[in-house]
């Protein structure tokens, strides 16, 4: 997760990439992760990515930092532990969001944005990539959130909330199309959002703000949901409720402790390593920790 008022000033320099064109839905067949086998592995977040707000946070681009201790670096050093060659590629990109309409929504409330998921990460895929996690959402839902407290939603919040949310969610698809024309046999494990609206970063805040932050969050998690008919395994975060736990999160209240992230690595490992994950739950208390507006 990256609160989208935390950016740090990256400078990138890339080598040029042929353009990205939409691809198959799903991969032919999903790529091997198994114990003792090779794993390209691809992490594709914002802050979450380097493990912002933990005890030990990686620089970008850094493809070191074997003692990092957020949720990919546990990953990446939990499949070597079990015998597998693991090569790693980190395009997270601290401030970053999913897709350019996001992008637009920020410039209007006066917020300085790095860059988008959609646009910037999958020209660098490395076309062997075997697995790729996903983390997108928590800048996005600031973003919106911060256009209504703006007054960008007018007399129709609800509204406003959910054209965003639908335009998201068709990005997103977007987005993992663009993945899978660049890498077609990977494996795609995307994380779900929690209910921000408990998180500790909102808890001075109305009830009505938390409200509107709770309508967002539900929304963005159910459009990755939704993506599990695309062959994507999700990583249902919404409903675990240990998550929104108050030892989950950093000093900052918005970007997970050592506590979350490695719950993070927990939850999403069997996906990561084998291909297997519940479905996300449809319901569940943790969708209404305040009153729905």
């Amino acid at each position: 997760m990256l609160r989208s008022r935390c950016l740090l000033t990256i400078v990138v320099a890339l080598a040029a990439s042929a353009a990205c064109s939409r691809g198959p839905e799903s991969p032919t067949s999903p790529s091997p992760g198994g114990t003792g086998s090779a794993i390209s592995y691809t992490v594709l977040g914002a802050s979450d990515g380097i493990g912002y707000g933990s005890s030990i946070v990686c620089a970008p681009f850094d493809l070191g930092c074997e003692n990092g201790t957020g949720y990919a670096q546990t990953l990446r050093r939990r499949l070597a532990a079990n015998g597998s060659a693991v090569s790693y590629v980190n395009l997270s990109v601290p401030g970053a969001v999913l897709s350019p309409a996001i992008l637009d929504l920020a410039t209007q409330i006066g917020r300085d944005v790095p860059g988008n998921f959609l646009e910037r990460y999958p020209p660098f895929v490395p076309p062997g990539t075997t697995i790729v996690t996903i983390f997108a959402g928590g800048n996005d839902a600031n973003i919106i959130g911060g256009a209504v407290s703006a007054g960008l939603g007018g007399g129709d919040v609800r509204g406003f909330i959910d054209h965003h949310v639908r335009q998201w969610g068709n990005d997103f698809v977007e987005f993992a199309s663009r993945i899978r024309a660049r890498a077609p046999n990977t494996r795609i494990v995307a994380y779900n959002l929690p209910n921000l609206a408990g998180a500790p970063y909102l808890a001075g805040r109305s009830t009505i703000e938390r409200s509107v932050m709770q309508r967002i969050a539900t929304g963005l998690s159910d459009q990755v949901n939704a993506m599990t008919s695309r062959n994507v395994l999700v990583v249902d975060l919404m409903c675990d409720p240990r998550i929104v736990q108050p030892s989950s999160f950093s000093a900052d209240g918005f970007h997970p402790s050592d506590a979350g992230y490695a719950l993070m690595a927990e939850l999403a490992y069997p996906a990561v390593v084998n291909g297997t994950a519940s479905l996300p739950a449809p319901s569940c208390p943790a969708r209404t920790i305040v009153p729905v507006f």
